[in-house]
């Protein structure tokens, strides 16, 4: 009994801290940042199918990597069951997010607050509110769809590589799978988001953006690999060697 109330506590933690992050993503995300002026760089200047740019990001690319690194961890003890539990309560409460900021955007707001932060160079508080957290339509649908179905293809090419490699090469199965799921993700959101939506991308701005964003989330997914493990080693800690190795087997069956 002690081992399952471990592995339950766990199970909620690890639940906890996916569903924050994926939710903060989509709220942060209305930013764009430029990458070279954060570090101090020369900007970069890119090339691909005949657009050219400079790296800026959503300030959501941020926490994604750590989205990815959760989703194979509970894949890793917790299974297809629990990732797809996860993932329909994190687009769940994304949803109920958005609702309510739609909601808070419609109140009437204050005469005094419109203007209180003018000093701050912001002259309509209202309209900064409704600019940041009325993130539109498009957006909002092809977001929480591309994260939905990157999150089962995620689940589905995990296991296929665990059936192939047994319990070997931990960062063969996260990193393979998050290379196939973020493929389809990358370019599904800008899909739905800019080609379908008001905007009408043309074809070859859609693939030299879904590109770039694609490239980032593979070398964000790449460079966190340590952290993988080290969460890996922390669970089963935590968990102890045997309580572990019969979550990883009941995951890996189911």
């Amino acid at each position: 009994m002690h081992g399952d109330t471990r592995s339950q506590k766990m199970f909620v933690i690890l639940a906890a801290f996916f569903v924050a992050n994926a939710i903060l993503a989509e709220f942060i995300g209305v930013k764009i940042f430029a990458l070279e002026d954060t570090l101090g760089l020369d900007p970069f200047a890119w090339n691909l199918f005949g657009q050219t740019g400079s790296l800026n990001f959503t300030a959501g690319t941020l926490l994604w990597p750590i989205v990815f690194i959760l989703t194979d961890t509970v894949n890793e003890f917790y299974g297809r069951k629990g990732v797809r539990f996860i993932s329909w309560l994190a687009v769940a409460l994304i949803l109920y997010g958005f609702a309510f900021a739609f909601a808070a955007i419609h109140l009437a707001p204050a005469s005094w607050w419109v203007g209180v932060a003018a000093d701050q160079g912001v002259p309509d508080y209202q309209a900064a509110f409704a600019a940041v957290f009325g993130q539109g339509l498009w957006t909002i649908a092809g977001s929480v769809i591309a994260f939905l179905i990157g999150q089962l293809i995620d689940v589905a090419i995990f296991h296929r590589i665990r059936r192939a490699t047994g319990e070997r090469h931990a960062w063969l199965r996260a990193t393979g799978s998050t290379a196939v799921s973020q493929l389809v993700d990358s370019f599904v959101v800008l899909y739905i988001a800019f080609v379908l939506g008001p905007q009408h991308w043309p074809t070859d701005l859609f693939l030299a953006v879904g590109t770039l964003n694609y490239a980032y989330k593979m070398a964000a997914a790449v460079a966190l690999i340590p952290l993988l493990y080290l969460m890996r080693r922390m669970i089963i800690g935590y968990l102890g060697t045997g309580q572990a190795r019969q979550l990883q087997e009941a995951a890996a069956r189911g």
